[in-house]
């Protein structure tokens, strides 16, 4: 299993790890946040340095009950730490954390590698074609309702039977463009409870059946942290412990805002399917 990025390779046989780079005010974990381009960079070289596959560069945060930002303000932000991330890191996988066309266009043109889209395309019609005509990779992610107010008690009839489908309706879509060079995530957090969550998580194995590499991003996460009484700060444990959960259910990138903990889980689920 493998994703490209035009003449760019990224082999998927073993698990790899997505680092979070924020250039936001405002996303739910302070320390994902940078405030300056040369931060950026010494940021994303430090996640590199740990082991990180992937650099995912956000200018919004989609936490629950966040604003919307425009996509001049997401692209004021993003442009330049994708530009200078690019520049000192050549050979890097860089993603960038956008639901937005336009911002995805001008950021491929600064030399990213994936489209990191959290509404697979549904708010945003240009998406999938712009990912396409590019030839890099994207990630589409299940979500229900908006940042704003999926949290305000989501509920579906049937949890894995609607997200599975949805997938499956996405499926059919990108085969129509014979597209096969997509990444599957189940949207953790976004449009479900606690208890949603965990069910999600213990059922991720029936995504396996697309046969298409499935991302998960539960780092800090609410279902970690108020599940133990805790905060964004005090959850390092706790994501560590269900992302050992997600690996063994067949998570194929793991996303995270701590990258050398992530690598070391997967290096010891490693050993221990060995």
């Amino acid at each position: 299993m493998f994703l490209l990025s035009k003449e760019k390779k990224l082999l998927l046989t073993q698990p790899v790890v997505m680092g979070i780079l924020n250039a936001t005010p405002d996303s739910f974990y302070s320390q994902s946040r940078v405030q300056s381009v040369q931060q950026a960079v010494d940021a994303a070289g430090a996640m590199i340095d740990a082991g990180a596959a992937i650099i995912d560069i956000g200018g919004q945060s989609t936490r629950p009950g966040s604003e919307r930002v425009s996509f001049a303000e997401e692209l004021d932000r993003v442009s330049p730490v994708v530009r200078a991330v690019r520049q000192a890191f050549p050979a890097i996988w860089l993603s960038v954390d956008t639901y937005y066309s336009s911002v995805a266009l001008a950021c491929i043109g600064l030399g990213i590698d994936m489209i990191n889209d959290i509404a697979a395309g549904d708010d945003d019609p240009k998406m999938f074609k712009t990912v396409i005509d590019n030839e890099i990779a994207y990630v589409a992610m299940h979500k229900k309702g908006n940042p704003a107010t999926m949290q305000e008690n989501p509920q579906y009839e049937d949890l894995m039977g609607e997200i599975l489908g949805y997938f499956q309706q996405k499926k059919a879509e990108y085969k129509k463009s014979d597209f096969a060079n997509w990444v599957i995530d189940p949207g953790f957090g976004f449009g479900k409870t606690i208890e949603q969550n965990f069910e999600l998580l213990n059922q991720l194995q029936k995504f396996r059946q697309f046969n298409k590499p499935l991302m998960v991003g539960i780092s800090r996460k609410g279902m970690i942290w108020k599940t133990l009484n805790a905060s964004p700060e005090a959850a390092l444990n706790g994501t560590t412990a269900l992302h050992m959960a997600a690996l063994d259910r067949g998570a194929n990138i793991l996303r995270v805002h701590d990258v050398k903990e992530a690598k070391e889980c997967i290096d010891l689920f490693l050993a221990l399917k060995a």
